[in-house]
């Protein structure tokens, strides 16, 4: 990942970081490394998301474990020179500020390292769609549902998950939820 922070421009690297803090501190619910990948693109700079999830998390890892040791800013730094020599110069600096003035606020209760390793709901999206013919059948006339999870990964990268229901599979998914719905009412 380090030969892929190199390509990052600091302003760029830098906002990256900060969003990693605030997902960390819960106040985002995770990384838009899509978003931030075609910004980066638009900019010049060749990188894919894949590459870009990457760095998110080798970040990420990096702040997590540096409020649960409760690291200073120059222990911090001094770690990262010792173990990583070949993070570029910017990254170090980039890193050294994000620390410096929101590092302590990372909050690492028990409640939230339980919570590390499941995805969170951002958002979703559906719609619904009628399948009028395909090259085996003339005359469909199909109705289906097509619903799009947005999740935030453990690490904050969001992520798209699009699935399809027919009628009966969506009366019950209906129906399910309705049945969460209710419990939710007696807590």
């Amino acid at each position: 990942a380090a030969d892929k922070i190199n390509l990052i421009p600091q302003d760029f690297f830098a906002e990256l970081c900060e969003q990693i803090i605030q997902h960390l501190n819960h106040k985002i619910s995770g990384v838009n490394t899509a978003e931030l990948c075609q910004r980066i693109q638009t900019s010049g700079i060749e990188i894919n998301v894949g590459d870009l999830a990457k760095i998110v998390n080798v970040v990420s890892f990096l702040f997590s474990t540096a409020a649960r040791n409760n690291l200073s800013t120059e222990e911090l730094v001094t770690t990262l020179g010792n173990a990583v020599s070949t993070l570029p110069k910017h990254a170090v600096q980039v890193i050294r500020h994000v620390w410096n003035e929101q590092g302590k606020s990372i909050s690492v209760s028990e409640d939230a390292r339980n919570t590390a390793t499941v995805g969170q709901f951002v958002d979703i999206k559906w719609k619904l769609g009628v399948a009028m013919s395909s090259d085996t059948c003339r005359s469909l006339k199909y109705p289906y549902v097509t619903v799009t999870l947005k999740v935030a990964d453990p690490s904050g990268q969001i992520t798209d998950k699009t699935f399809e229901m027919t009628i009966p599979q969506f009366k019950n998914f209906f129906r399910q939820f309705k049945e969460m719905a209710a419990v939710l009412e007696t807590v």
